[in-house]
């Protein structure tokens, strides 16, 4: 079973049965119970932990995915496909690119309306789901775009994380965020204490970083910093070879739970029964900056970046992306899905109605990137086959 939850492709379509499930549920008899699930709180009100079991879903669980997410962006900075500057800086441009262009166009489909504060929802690109895709959809494609796309969307998931700490923290209480800064110093002290221990000591260690982990947690959650940032902290300070055992252990479990859960929830929204034309702006620039921006965003920058930079090696020329691969592999940067989602509620958390039609436009805007982008890999996996017989 573990092994299902680590396929790209089965990841990538439990992740939109998820969504279509939760979003089904809540326009169905069922809407009102899961809703009110959904709002209903618990916790530890003497220690200020109580929230709504979506915010359990959203502040709690996705912080593991977060944590893979910077342990892979780790291994990637320091072993991987971007740990040169040579290596990082095409797709780094095409990742800038492919935030500034669709930010740009939500801002300017909302301009003049109090809706601004959502331009960061379609800079986020998927990675699970955009390499699900290409993996369904493209497997016997050349080794390069996968490499190039995985690189890109590690960059983009870095700027998300720093939107998220500039852009959605409001009221910090320094000394939390102090107290979490402490905390993090001591989890990296306890991962160098991990490699000398081996046996009982070992496991006392592991113990240890866990609790730290979950204390850190707690301090960035009072500190008024979006939680997951501290699961981002401790995936970059703990050793690579632990954390990337840690992420192997826990991928079946973020694969097969938590982004599916994060996904059934955060698309459990009732569809307004409204006109189109009486949809707000917010609807219209999000369904249009996912797939048009990104299109754009990535195809130009990247691009661009490929040609003046590229590798004057005749035998590396082939790791050099065509345009006609680079304008697929921007169509797959357009699957905003889980951390669009994520932006979405932290941008218009202080208005249910606007939540709900962002939702729907990340939701379908994704879905017209998957479209376009699984016709475009499948294209291109039939010229590549064409080629090479």
């Amino acid at each position: 079973m573990s092994s299902l939850f680590r396929s790209e492709r089965a990841s990538a379509g439990i992740l939109l049965g998820a969504a279509v499930l939760g979003l089904l549920l809540a326009n169905l008899a069922t809407g009102p119970a899961l809703l009110d699930i959904k709002a209903f709180h618990f916790g530890f009100p003497s220690i200020g932990l109580d929230l709504s079991v979506g915010h359990w879903i959203s502040d709690g669980l996705l912080a593991l995915f977060f944590f893979v997410v910077a342990v892979d962006l780790k291994h990637e900075l320091v072993r991987g496909d971007l740990n040169s500057v040579s290596k990082a800086l095409v797709p780094a441009i095409a990742a800038v690119g492919g935030v500034i262009v669709p930010a740009g166009v939500y801002l300017l489909v909302t301009a003049g309306t109090r809706y601004s504060s959502g331009w960061p929802v379609p800079t986020a690109t998927d990675i699970a789901f955009a390499l699900g895709v290409l993996a369904v959809f493209g497997s016997a494609l050349p080794g390069r775009i996968r490499v190039f796309l995985l690189a890109l969307a590690v960059l983009d998931d870095l700027i998300a994380i720093l939107i998220i700490a500039v852009f959605f923290t409001h009221g910090s209480n320094l000394l939390f965020l102090a107290l979490g800064v402490v905390a993090v110093i001591a989890t990296f002290a306890a991962g160098k204490l991990l490699g000398r221990r081996t046996g009982a000591a070992g496991v006392a260690v592991v113990v240890m970083i866990t609790v730290l982990a979950v204390v850190t947690w707690y301090l960035v959650y009072r500190s008024g910093v979006h939680a997951t940032i501290a699961a981002v902290a401790v995936g970059l300070v703990l050793p690579l070879g632990p954390a990337r055992k840690a992420v192997h252990a826990l991928e079946p479990f973020t694969n097969g739970i938590v982004l599916p859960v994060f996904a059934f929830a955060a698309a459990a929204v009732v569809v307004p029964s409204v006109g189109l034309g009486e949809l707000r702006p917010v609807f219209w620039a999000i369904v249009i900056a996912l797939p048009v921006g990104k299109l754009i965003g990535i195809t130009l920058a990247g691009g661009i970046a490929s040609r003046i930079f590229r590798n004057p090696d005749p035998a590396r020329r082939s790791q050099t992306l065509s345009m006609v691969e680079i304008v697929t592999v921007a169509m797959l940067g357009g699957i905003g899905f889980t951390v669009s989602l994520l932006m979405n509620e932290l941008a218009f958390k202080q208005s249910e109605e606007i939540v709900d039609e962002g939702t729907l436009a990340v939701l379908l805007g994704s879905g017209i990137s998957i479209v376009i982008a699984a016709v475009l890999v499948s294209m291109l996996k039939r010229a590549h086959q064409r080629r090479v017989r």
